[in-house]
């Protein structure tokens, strides 16, 4: 069965993923956290939504789901963020991110500060941090964290990135996430000598100190870099529905495995199949697979 002691701070952006025909709950760190819940973590979303309409609606959404929605602010004076999603490829989603949101401007305070001080784990990216509101809410509730595992997805979204606040974020994170092509254009912004996956990998864990790097691949699978070891694996054969939320699921798999102290062969074979299964549905958050979760839990398990 999931583990239920590990606590996870997922903050950043909530919001509503909006496509053509429909309109899906999203923002990589609440993803984080709502797969995160399902594997077995008590789940807190940290972020801001308007008192409108959309916000009541992802609220009862997130409630429907289990998850604990009391340190997500609620903001008279700005809307709840949406994306304008446009399918181009099931695998290649392209992304509208509307200013001047909600979660552009998370508060810090007393509880907040309890809650992190409190966490295992916590989850943020780059985006979030593209308002200086949240941003410096960000930075205080990494420092409030205390022996905690600071997970970063890199999660890069044109033009809301650059080095200084990659940098910070980095040397802030224990464990760096991102993709093969986000990779690229880390390593010629960031100024590191090597372009190759694992070499990349090596250079990052020792310039930023960090306890892991992971980087997925998508058909390809992943590779996870630590101090110990290399380690990849493919990604299992499935049907995509779409891939919106699927690197956030991958992300929520490492967190749990980091936690648990699994190995980087382990960790790649189990974030990869907990992934594949949310892009094998439509939306960044789907109906979980509860048996499924908890049969490739106990896999890990015993091989650890």
């Amino acid at each position: 069965m999931p583990d239920s002691k590990f606590k996870l701070v997922g903050i950043g952006e909530l919001l509503w993923d909006c496509f053509a025909d429909k309109r899906k709950p999203g923002g990589a760190p609440a993803n984080v956290s709502f797969h995160a819940q399902q594997l077995g973590i008590d789940a807190f979303i940290v972020s801001s939504l308007g008192t409108d309409e959309l916000g009541d609606e992802l609220c009862t959404f997130l409630q429907a789901h289990g998850l604990d929605t009391s340190f997500i602010q609620a903001d008279p004076a700005h809307p709840t963020g949406t994306v304008t999603v446009e399918m181009v490829r099931a695998d290649h989603p392209q992304y509208t991110i509307h200013e001047d949101v909600a979660w552009d401007h998370i508060a810090f305070d007393n509880k907040l500060q309890a809650l992190c001080e409190s966490a295992d784990a916590i989850c943020f990216g780059t985006l979030a941090q593209r308002s200086p509101n949240t941003r410096q809410t960000i930075r205080r509730c990494i420092d409030a964290t205390k022996n905690c595992a600071a997970i970063y997805d890199v999660n890069l979204r044109p033009p809301y990135f650059d080095r200084e606040t990659i940098e910070a974020s980095l040397r802030a994170c224990t464990v760096a996430k991102f993709n093969n092509e986000e990779a690229a254009l880390l390593a010629e912004m960031l100024e590191l000598r090597n372009t190759d996956l694992k070499e990349l990998a090596a250079e990052m864990l020792a310039k930023y100190e960090l306890d892991s790097v992971c980087i997925t691949q998508g058909s390809d699978g992943c590779l996870i870099h630590n101090a110990n070891e290399t380690a990849s694996a493919p990604c299992p054969p499935i049907k995509v529905a779409d891939t919106v939320g699927a690197g956030d699921a991958f992300t929520a798999s490492i967190t749990l495995a980091h936690l648990n102290k699994w190995d980087a062969q382990t960790t790649a074979r189990f974030a990869n199949q907990i992934a594949a299964s949310v892009a094998s549905q439509h939306g960044a958050m789907p109906p979980p697979n509860k048996p499924f979760i908890h049969a490739q839990i106990a896999k890990a398990r015993s091989v650890t």
